[in-house]
């Protein structure tokens, strides 16, 4: 099953051209969750949050609707020596969460100097063995992971892999498809390169508009790894002015289109 929404429901900026001027905060994922299956949480990387806002969420939510979260840059960008211990509170608070079966996948997002060796590897076994019984994908940002060998050990540890569509630019990931654990996952980033390094704020690398000529591209290739996967989760992270909505949308549409015959 392909699961399609957007990375982040919570922006002010949203207000308007999503979400009605005299909806009320609290309200707002339960507006988003009458549209969209899933969402991804990414304010967890900045803080790991408490039980009882986990348990809101979880309880905002009806059945069916499923949650991906990422990680705390505790455990992908800084790597600290105390790795287990942010990870236990980590999964402490998504109880609600994992409780509810709402839980979908965890997403660990590197950075670009996240480069493949034999260090990078070992890392990403021990996430795999922290994680334990929970879905891991993980999201590379340097050109050098997209070889083979990824696919083939990322297999063999059954975590997933995190396609991106992105700015063509030297040394980030091309937009290649595939699937490497039980859960799928499409990130769509935008294809802004003017902002994409430089930028003075960090919603001005996701100011994008895609036109429906670049999302049919994905057509094809989300349909393979829906094929591949007993899950499928297909984010918009376009989310300046809420153009995530629209990109979701019309992927929504796109993807329930029949294929044609050639």
């Amino acid at each position: 099953m392909v699961y399609i929404g957007t990375s982040g429901f919570s922006y002010d900026d949203w207000v308007g051209p999503y979400y009605p001027a005299e909806l009320p905060r609290r309200a707002w994922l339960e507006y988003y969750a009458r549209e969209f299956n899933t969402v991804e949480i990414n304010s967890t990387y900045y803080a790991i949050p408490g039980a009882r806002t986990v348990d809101a969420l979880a309880r905002r939510v009806p059945a069916g609707f499923l949650f991906a979260v990422k990680l705390p840059r505790e455990l992908t960008h800084e790597r600290t020596a105390d790795g287990a211990d942010v990870f236990r509170r980590f999964r402490a608070a998504l109880e609600p969460i994992v409780a509810a079966g709402k839980l979908g996948a965890l997403l660990a997002q590197f950075p670009n100097s996240f480069r493949p060796g034999p260090k990078a590897w070992d890392y990403v076994a021990r996430l795999r063995d922290l994680s334990a019984d929970l879905p891991l994908v993980v999201e590379f940002r340097h050109v050098g992971w997209v070889r083979p060998e990824t696919f083939e050990r990322l297999r063999r540890l059954g975590v997933g892999f995190c396609c991106v569509d992105e700015p063509q630019l030297p040394g980030l990931l091309p937009p290649v498809a595939e699937a490497t654990g039980p859960v799928g996952y499409v990130r769509f980033h935008g294809r802004n390169k003017a902002k994409w390094w430089k930028h003075e704020h960090a919603y001005e690398r996701y100011d994008y508009t895609y036109p429906i000529e670049e999302l049919e591209e994905w057509v094809p290739k989300i349909r393979y790894i829906a094929g591949l996967t007993e899950r499928t989760f297909v984010f918009a992270n376009n989310h300046f002015q809420a153009q995530a909505i629209q990109t979701a949308r019309q992927l929504r549409m796109l993807l329930e289109e029949p294929t044609l015959p050639r």
